[in-house]
């Protein structure tokens, strides 16, 4: 049986969701911080707004996914959700710089991420409605690659916007290109009638995120439910080190913050190179497998991290970090579509994120709480780190698939 050929020019039409979702956030959480110092806030606020994203992700994003499941409509279930929510965070994200009260600001940003949590669960579980199984993890990879690009341009652009024009222009540049590449997905993307490999559009079998969440250990294959937890914990340990690695670099090797920005981009640009190839190789191997070599390499990466004590020893480490991170995360969401069922993509994929933003959230404040109980030792987030992965690769030890491989 000939293997069937992968539709990239589709994958990439449908990337420009992830691309234009991926330029908001470099650019709020770049400038935003400075805007809330100035007007007075303590860091301590700072940070607390700065995570409200986080906080309603938990309990919007699994929400709208389960609901957009049962959402049929003309012009597909997802859709919808993307006509709802994307043009109430690209307002509100204008809206962000125009104010010059906190109360205004504030509002803003909390409007802002309303409409991204709208949106974006519908806007990534089209992967799991459009591609069958043996093709998710290479659409992942595109999808990723596209994200990592539409960082690259919010950073690039965005900085040389801002020195240019003023604190406003970053903001209207970002969603600009956000509305206009969500276009491209509502006009271009046709949405299946039914999801690959569903019955057809039922909306009773259609089940809720937390009847979901509730049945996953009552399953004979609890498959679900350990996919989930392994997860949490790659995210509490990848995060943790995604948040104080700037902090390491300026406090334990010396390395002056801007000089340090450029080393850890480093990482982030391993992974834009690798998401591809990382997905090719989930499709071909499979997927568990190929998770779990990536779950080994940062574990061991972060034992490595412990010994670093120079930015020679820093920099390999960056690099490899971003690579094992790669064949994890293009993977993991295309795993937790095998294991979820047709009917139920949107359910899954909102409690891929509600697993994802409980990590976000604590992952670095437990590692903020450990930094001030050893008197600023920030190598600590080397072992909690470490913990965190071995508990994922025994939650991955314990999932059992079917996978395909590629003939």
């Amino acid at each position: 049986m000939t293997a069937q050929r992968f539709p990239y020019a589709r994958t990439f039409l449908l990337a420009f969701g992830f691309f234009g979702i991926s330029l908001i956030w470099p650019i709020f959480n770049n400038f935003v911080p400075i805007f809330l110092r100035e007007m007075g806030l303590s860091a301590a606020m700072v940070g607390f707004v700065m995570t409200w994203d986080n906080y309603l992700n938990m309990f919007v994003q699994p929400t709208v996914g389960a609901a957009s499941d049962r959402t049929w409509t003309r012009i597909g279930r997802r859709k919808p959700w993307i006509l709802l929510g994307a043009p109430l965070a690209a307002v509100a994200f204008v809206f962000v710089p125009l104010q010059h009260a906190v109360v205004g600001v504030m509002l803003a940003i909390l409007l802002t991420n309303i409409g991204m949590a709208l949106f974006r669960a519908p806007t990534v579980a089209l992967l799991g409605d459009i591609f069958p199984p043996e093709q998710r993890s290479t659409a992942n990879g595109v999808i990723n690659f596209m994200g990592g690009v539409g960082a690259i341009v919010a950073f690039v652009g965005g900085g040389y916007l801002y020195e240019r024009w003023g604190r406003p222009a970053p903001f209207f540049f970002g969603s600009l290109l956000m509305v206009a590449a969500l276009t491209l997905v509502v006009l271009f993307i046709r949405e299946p009638r039914r999801p690959e490999g569903a019955a057809g559009p039922d909306r009773a079998t259609s089940p809720g995120v937390w009847s979901t969440l509730k049945s996953l250990g009552l399953r004979s294959n609890p498959a679900g439910l350990f996919v989930l937890l392994a997860i949490l914990s790659w995210f509490m340990g990848y995060n943790a080190l995604e948040t104080w690695i700037s902090s390491f670099g300026k406090y334990a090797l010396g390395v002056p913050e801007g000089r340090m920005a450029m080393y850890t981009a480093l990482l982030a640009l391993t992974f834009v190179v690798m998401a591809i190839p990382a997905g090719v190789l989930g499709e071909r191997l499979g997927r568990r497998r190929i998770i779990l070599w990536g779950v080994a390499g940062l574990t061991v990466m972060m034992l490595y991290g412990t010994l670093i004590r120079s930015v020679a020893m820093l920099l390999p480490f960056l690099v490899l970090a971003g690579f094992f991170w790669a064949l994890i995360n293009v993977n993991s969401l295309p795993l937790v579509y095998d294991v979820s069922g047709a009917e139920a993509i949107g359910a899954f994929t909102g409690l891929y994120y509600l697993a994802s933003n409980i990590a976000a959230v604590a992952g670095p404040q437990v590692v903020g709480f450990l930094i001030d109980w050893s008197g600023g030792n920030y190598r600590v987030m080397f072992p909690f780190s470490v913990v965190f992965m071995v508990l994922a690769g025994v939650f991955m030890g314990k999932v059992r698939l079917e996978e395909r491989a590629s003939a």
